[in-house]
């Protein structure tokens, strides 16, 4: 998606070798312009599949999963990172590793908020090694949905993410793939 390797490249800071912040417009202060087209695009990209569901963990991946669930006019549920008074009743519960902030945390979805008739698609802002995803597939196993498929904003091709993914054959959509981020540039794989 040009528009985002634009934004990428434009207001993207890069942190070592591994990071892009992108806190500038997509996931602190959010160019809702620049989100809406990603909605509108993952719509595009997932039009084939029967969604009935998005799901995202918090807190990058709400902005754009809500805009993927406006897009599909279907609601969009977040695994919370921290079960509140609120949660009543049993939970779905799996421990995710966040590459960026170096934690364990365990996510949960309420079980009342989705079903074995659900097909969900996983939205998500970075993929990075995967983990966040896996978590939510297997949360979404538990569940007995059905997962339609997976966009992701960002990938860091890099890492092993996007194959850990497709070998359990789903299909995996990122709107910006970056190659390689070194020597204060970033590369974009074309595809």
């Amino acid at each position: 998606m040009e528009l985002l390797q634009k934004a990428i490249q434009e207001r993207g800071t890069i942190i070592g070798d591994t990071i892009v912040k992108v806190d500038s417009f997509l996931n602190h202060e959010m160019d809702t312009a620049l989100l809406y087209e990603i909605g509108q695009e993952f719509r595009r990209q997932f039009q084939h599949k029967p969604v009935t569901k998005i799901v995202t963990i918090e807190a990058g991946g709400i902005a754009p999963a809500l805009m993927a669930g406006l897009a599909f006019n279907v609601p969009v549920v977040y695994a919370k990172k921290q079960k509140s008074l609120t949660m009543k009743g049993d939970v779905y519960i799996e421990s995710v590793y966040s590459f960026t902030k170096q934690v364990h945390s365990n996510v949960t979805i309420s079980k009342d908020r989705l079903s074995p008739e659900d097909h969900v698609l996983i939205i998500d802002d970075f993929l990075a090694n995967g983990e966040a995803a896996a978590g939510l597939i297997s949360i979404l196993n538990q569940a007995g949905a059905t997962v339609a498929g997976i966009g992701i904003v960002i990938e860091k091709s890099f890492q092993r993410g996007r194959s850990r993914l497709e070998e359990l054959g789903i299909e995996v959509v990122s709107l910006a793939r970056i190659a390689r981020i070194g020597e204060g540039k970033i590369e974009f794989l074309n595809s």
